[in-house]
């Protein structure tokens, strides 16, 4: 059987394995310490600016839950990416940003981002509203969304 010898003899005759190995775990616990002051500096701030740009009754108000297919260009599975992120009424798609809808559908993967959330808001506007007749009318022209 083949051992393997590591010599931690330095040349002045000590043995310098333990201070090497302490080295090595203060380096390690040095990356640890700046990992996690990186993820509160930088994952921290990115974190506040996403839920700043979300309004707060937007966060857990799943007491209204509209049908959100009626919009055109919203099936079931698009659906349930917006009650995933707290989308749950026509009220709620009204007031929500393009930019947030189309980040919401980037986060799901490339088989959503062919989807244009562009007249969703006011799509969800005229159905909050009632205007359902308008709502259709518009919807005639309307493919996809656009």
């Amino acid at each position: 059987m083949l051992k393997l010898a590591i010599n931690t003899t330095a040349c002045d005759g000590s043995n310098v394995f333990w201070s090497w190995l302490l080295w090595l775990l203060g380096a390690f616990l040095l990356g640890l310490l700046l990992g996690w002051l990186l993820k509160q500096l930088f994952g921290g701030a990115a974190a506040v600016a996403e839920t700043s740009n979300t309004p707060a009754r937007f966060a857990a108000d799943d007491s209204v839950k509209d049908d959100l297919t009626k919009v055109e260009g919203i099936g079931p599975k698009i659906q349930g990416l917006l009650n995933n992120d707290g989308i749950w009424s026509f009220n709620q798609l009204a007031n929500s940003s393009t930019k947030r809808l189309q980040k919401i559908l980037e986060d799901a993967g490339p088989s959503y981002t062919i989807h244009n959330p562009s007249t969703w808001s006011s799509q969800a506007r005229l159905a909050d509203e009632g205007s359902w007749e308008e709502l259709e009318n518009w919807q005639k022209y309307l493919k996809g969304g656009l």
